[in-house]
């Protein structure tokens, strides 16, 4: 009984920071109706870059100890979508408008800070690792899919992708770092996680329920494809029991916000996306703490 009470208190410290600060987000977002445009641009270039080079370029960082694990993650994404591509013609949606949110989940605004607070702070480099495997397919695979004439050499011009190659450099030649640059460097990178956060929250008052089928049944199919490509996984990767937890806690994480804007950008249905990325958030409220009870 009392282990079971422990269980349920570490889920609650882990999940009632997150719920809190989206929550705040809604209501500000609901009587303000700020402008998050700027804010997310400087956060998507300037404070993720950030965080990304500061964890990647850190002494202790060991790219092949997550090799396995980025493997891992990147089998999860495109397994999700192809397990659930049947699904497409059962729900008459089209593959486009369903497939890629089933695949490219919310890693960045929900997956680091869940991973860090159930795990504890030595677990961010891992969920940096799962952030830059799902944010590099979504960027590639996932444009693709909505546009087949996309130029993947577009890649290379993010900040992001400029920040892990940098950080990667950092780390695999051990180059030196002075206090101060990386204190500068990393304050800028703690700016971004409660930034997602936030940003969640204010994004869901722009969303509607007119879609609501679809978007419960994906919010069901999301999670659990994931988590049983995530298991099925370990079965070759062989997983060391914590690597396992990081990536059945991320084959659970519901559809990316960035679903909804990419398809609003390529015209794709958007007001399905949105549905789907919605309720596929608010049923994470339950499925997060199910899983988390599940792995911890």
């Amino acid at each position: 009984m009392e282990a079971q009470g422990l269980l349920i208190e570490r889920i609650f410290l882990t999940v009632f920071p997150l719920v809190a600060i989206v929550t705040v987000g809604f209501i500000y977002a609901r009587r303000y109706k700020p402008d998050m445009n700027v804010a997310n641009q400087i956060n998507i270039d300037v404070f993720v870059p950030a965080l990304i080079f500061a964890v990647l370029s850190a002494e202790s960082f060991d790219l092949i100890k997550y090799q396995s694990l980025a493997i891992g993650a990147a089998i999860v994404v495109l397994g999700s979508g192809l397990l659930l591509l049947p699904f497409c013609r059962l729900f008459k949606v089209h593959p486009k408008t369903f497939i890629p949110p089933m695949m490219f989940s919310n890693s960045g605004n929900l997956g680091i800070p869940l991973i860090v607070l159930a795990f504890g702070e030595h677990a961010l480099q891992a969920a940096v690792v799962l952030f830059l495997v799902e944010n590099v397919l979504h960027f590639t695979v996932g444009i693709y899919i909505l546009d087949h004439k996309t130029r993947l050499l577009n890649l290379l011009r993010m900040p992001m992708i400029v920040a892990t190659i940098l950080g990667l450099v950092w780390s695999g030649f051990n180059l030196p770092i002075p206090e101060s640059v990386h204190t500068f460097i990393d304050m800028l990178g703690q700016i971004a996680i409660p930034l997602m956060l936030f940003a969640l929250g204010v994004r869901m008052t722009s969303v509607d329920f007119s879609n609501w089928r679809i978007g419960t049944y994906s919010a069901v199919l999301c999670p659990l494809s994931g988590i049983a490509i995530a298991l099925l996984c370990q079965q070759f990767l062989q997983l060391d029991p914590v690597q396992l937890a990081y990536l059945v806690v991320f084959g659970a994480l519901p559809p990316a916000v960035l679903n909804y804007m990419i398809a609003e950008r390529y015209n794709q249905e958007p007001h399905q996306v949105a549905s789907i990325v919605l309720l596929g958030n608010m049923g994470s409220l339950i499925f997060i703490p199910l899983t988390l009870a599940f792995v911890l």
